[in-house]
């Protein structure tokens, strides 16, 4: 199927994951907003590795992917705005998992069980583009909502725990 013969679809998340989805992309653009504003007016403290290049990256990938993610999962699909969005989307993705791959500063330079995330949405968004390309929607639709869910609300209140960065910028 090509794209010029492809039409819109409507929202198709089941139902009882739509409320959760939302609030969790909300709750997670709202908190992960105020988090960093807190951290660079300064009300937060300050630790050398908040100031790494990868972790600027990461964030910078992160927290506009979180209600981009949301929108293109609550919009309208098919059209062309869809698919651009989708691909600034992916490529967010893309560029989080691999700047979450230098942040290591939390287990004395190793990996930790929070970077088994970053091969999973990179299959996972290998497979949803192999799925659209392939026709196959339906595939394409479940392997993105995974991935939000996933791999990035998941990991996204993980950041939030006692002791890592976003939990010490949010309650200081």
């Amino acid at each position: 199927m090509t794209a010029a013969t492809t039409r819109p679809v409507a929202f198709t998340i089941h139902p009882a994951l739509r409320v959760p989805i939302a609030a969790g992309g909300i709750a997670l653009s709202a908190v992960g907003a105020l988090a960093v504003a807190r951290g660079l007016a300064g009300l937060a403290p300050t630790y050398p590795y908040m100031r790494e290049a990868a972790v600027a990256v990461h964030l910078a990938s992160v927290l506009p992917a979180l209600p981009l993610g949301l929108w293109l999962l609550l919009a309208r699909k098919g059209d062309a705005r869809h698919r651009a969005l989708g691909r600034i989307w992916m490529l967010m993705m893309l560029t989080a998992a691999i700047s979450a791959v230098f942040i290591r500063h939390l287990n004395q330079g190793s990996f930790s069980l929070i970077h088994l995330f970053v091969p999973l949405t990179i299959y996972t968004i290998v497979l949803s583009v192999m799925a659209a390309r392939a026709g196959n929607i339906a595939a394409h639709k479940a392997h993105l909502v995974r991935l939000y869910a996933i791999g990035l609300l998941v990991p996204g209140a993980f950041a939030f725990l006692p002791g890592r960065m976003m939990s010490l910028w949010l309650l200081g």
